[in-house]
């Protein structure tokens, strides 16, 4: 009799084994894929951002370097190796959290897992061998996977979801990035930095929706300039194959005469949806909405002993969520405190330069009736930016009038994302801006320009 079993193997699921392992809880988790570390490790986060870093530095040899008094000559493209350093980082890792697995004594079972009852989940391994696992509680931790374009055969060759654009066997003359999100813009800038033409489609009048406005106009307007083409208010309404390549039919959101895009590849890229499928979840009468997201309260679904997180519920569908809801899960069945501050959760994307948010923005807090004062600082005024030849982009820090806490902060610039450390510390405590601007910064760094956005809360910025 286990203490907890739980369905799903990704970041969600094993931080929530490792922590229930360490508390003294009999555990046992189940993955299907054979390796653990679920869509982020496996065909997500991870090798995106390895080959975010490669292409960073395949194009900094060419375009970086020369400024910086740096002269390369005879700069060329290994897409294996590139190719080979990306798996070669996520084999490691995916080692990595198996032998976390034994170190703290929790059972890892490859194989689907369903709910026969809230006390039992039956395992199909690979072969097809069954094995039936009794246990007190069980976490759902089935996370997410791309949502299908209606109409549009994914080939995983050339009409790829994120999983196909990490593995392109070659470069694409042409790439059309259908959804103009974070994996569309991430993988769009990783192709279109190794030599690809590629244009981003998205049925919205703008890229990233749900960010900070004035964020994502700057950071279109960057990657414009870096040659990244953008179709706002427009929607793929059919992909056809003409010889060796494909032709793209978009129409204007709001009707209008269809237009055709030629491509090499198509990069699908327009949404998840949670994974529950098969799942014995309306057998044992779990409620899910009418998208497919399973129904919690405070981790809890209606069904005493099961409890699900990450992906597969409501909130960010982002992997430190989940990891938080894991953990708070393994807490609480151990008897100790569980609790996830949702408004305190950074989003990164990382592209170059970066875009991370923190918090509520302008366009939240307007809607939610909230005074609220702002503070911004460029990076063109930032002494290492300048240095660094990093200059793109800004802070923008947002308080709450009647309680004088930060509420919101988003950030557009190189290596940001490392910077949502401090801001998160920050909420958590209930810190005021001017909290952030008495807090001394070493000179000279990037962060100085949180420091900086802070001041200008209070209308003392000192270096712009």
């Amino acid at each position: 009799m286990y203490d907890l079993v739980i369905i799903g193997g990704g970041p969600g699921g094993y931080n929530c084994a490792i922590r229930a392992g360490q508390l003294g809880l009999k555990t046992a988790i189940v993955e299907k894929r054979g390796k653990l570390g679920g869509t982020c490790l496996n065909v997500g986060c991870i090798p995106s951002k390895a080959l975010l870093h490669a292409s960073e530095y395949f194009e900094a040899a060419s375009k970086t370097f020369p400024s910086m008094g740096v002269r390369v000559t005879g700069v060329s493209l290994d897409l294996p190796q590139m190719l080979k350093q990306k798996d070669d980082s996520v084999d490691g890792l995916t080692k990595g959290v198996e032998f976390l697995m034994k170190k703290n004594k929790v059972d890892y079972i490859k194989g689907a897992g369903r709910i026969v009852s809230a006390g039992s989940v039956e395992v199909t391994a690979i072969d097809g061998a069954k094995q039936m696992l009794a246990t007190k509680n069980i976490v759902i931790a089935t996370g997410s996977v791309p949502t299908d374009l209606p109409g549009i055969a994914i080939d995983e060759e050339q009409i790829v979801t994120s999983t196909g654009a990490l593995s392109l066997p070659q470069v694409p003359q042409r790439m059309v990035v259908v959804g103009a999100g974070v994996i569309g813009l991430e993988l769009g800038s990783v192709w279109r930095r190794l030599g690809a033409d590629v244009t981003v489609v998205e049925f919205l009048d703008r890229i990233t929706p749900g960010m900070d406005s004035e964020i994502s106009t700057t950071f279109q307007r960057v990657l414009k300039k870096q040659g990244i083409k953008f179709e706002l208010g427009h929607k793929v309404v059919g992909v056809e194959r003409a010889g060796a390549g494909l032709l793209v039919s978009i129409e204007p959101a709001k009707g209008g005469a269809a237009r055709t895009l030629e491509a090499d590849v198509v990069l699908v890229a327009i949404g998840r949806k949670p994974f529950t499928a098969n799942l014995g979840l309306e057998s044992v009468g779990v409620r899910m909405d009418a998208r497919g997201f399973v129904e919690t309260d405070h981790f809890k679904t209606n069904v005493a002993g099961i409890y699900a997180i990450g992906d597969c519920t409501l909130g960010p569908m982002l992997a430190h969520k989940a990891e938080e809801e894991g953990i708070a899960v393994a807490q609480m069945l151990a008897g100790k405190w569980g609790h996830v501050n949702y408004d305190a959760i950074p989003n990164v994307i990382y592209t170059d330069p970066e875009v991370a948010c923190i918090g509520k923005s302008e366009e939240e807090l307007k809607a939610a009736g909230v005074e609220y004062k702002v503070g911004k600082f460029p990076f063109m005024a930032n002494s290492r930016a300048r240095t660094n030849h990093e200059t793109e982009g800004f802070v923008k820090v947002l308080e709450d009038v009647a309680n004088k806490r930060v509420v919101g902060v988003h950030m557009l610039g190189s290596g940001v994302g490392e910077m949502t450390g401090e801001i998160a510390v920050a909420m958590e405590f209930g810190a005021s801006a001017e909290d952030i601007a008495r807090t001394c910064h070493a000179h000279p760094t990037m962060s100085e320009a949180i420091r900086e956005a802070a001041k200008g809360v209070d209308g003392w910025t000192m270096q712009a």
